[in-house]
């Protein structure tokens, strides 16, 4: 009895733990009963994090350093804090890959909420596995951006 009552209960704990997960443009992700599990892949690589000083000088030499900022905010939130003047919006955490640019090689910062948003994150691995190479995250996020003093724009699209 004891040996059920425990597979029950991780089984059970898996499927819960796949089953949800929550990302800042308030999309819920949801795995159906009779799906199987994914093929167990390595760990992907740690994603490089900028702060919201670098991505200011990052910008300020935008000529040179050829970054695209990109939002993965949610229009609420775009509504409340701004934007990052210059970032291109993305339609969803589950962008269309064709929403980036084309050069691989270009570097991408992604950006959401706060540090407490994991939209940023998910929004620059699916840059990643799409091939780009130099991703990386502000993890401060616009409301870090705000809190510096930077300027910020109701709207904006590049």
């Amino acid at each position: 009895m004891k040996k059920i009552l425990l597979t029950t209960l991780c089984a059970s704990s898996l499927t819960l733990g796949a089953a949800v997960a929550w990302a800042c443009d308030g999309a819920e992700h949801t795995a159906s009963n009779d799906a199987q599990p994914a093929p167990v892949k390595a760990a992907p690589a740690e994603l490089a994090k900028v702060s919201v000083d670098e991505l200011a000088t990052l910008l300020g030499a935008k000529a040179k350093s050829g970054v695209q900022v990109l939002d993965a905010n949610n229009d609420d939130t775009r509504a409340k804090m701004g934007v990052i003047p210059g970032a291109t919006l993305l339609t969803s955490v589950r962008y269309d890959v064709k929403e980036l640019p084309a050069d691989k090689g270009k570097k991408l910062v992604f950006y959401c909420a706060n540090e407490h948003c994991g939209a940023s994150h998910m929004a620059a691995r699916r840059a990643r596995e799409a091939g780009h190479q130099d991703v990386a995250v502000m993890p401060a996020g616009i409301s870090g951006w705000k809190a510096a003093g930077k300027a910020t724009s109701k709207r904006s699209q590049s």
